[in-house]
């Protein structure tokens, strides 16, 4: 296909528009990054490690997580759980986006005339 890397940048914008909610959702569960990353594979979500890290840091700084650091182990690993603010916002993240594809799906399936 002579536009792949166009499409292959559009397809790339629709899934970072979707992976906030799909992480969030994932820490309903107390997880670390790694642990994340495994779980998100095991769905088949396919998430950089360089994307996954800053966007958790970014969400436990907007208030959307609880993090603890546990220091037991020889590593420390920072865990991160979904707090009441975030179960606020992914409820309405999914209720947006139940919406966006009823209106996707009325769109591209009306009839031309």
């Amino acid at each position: 296909m002579e536009n792949q890397s166009l499409l292959d940048n559009m397809i790339n914008e629709l899934k970072r528009g979707t992976q906030i909610m799909i992480v969030l959702h994932a820490l309903k569960e107390m997880q670390y990054g790694y642990s994340l990353l495994q779980v998100l594979n095991d769905k088949n979500v396919n998430i950089e490690a360089g994307t996954l890290y800053p966007l958790l840091r970014r969400l436990d700084q907007q208030g959307l997580l609880d993090s603890i650091w546990d220091t037991t182990e020889s590593r420390p690993r920072k865990y991160y759980k979904l707090n009441e603010q975030g179960i606020e916002i992914l409820e309405a993240l999914k209720e947006a986006w139940l919406e966006m594809i009823n209106d996707v799906n009325a769109s591209i399936s009306e009839e031309e005339v």
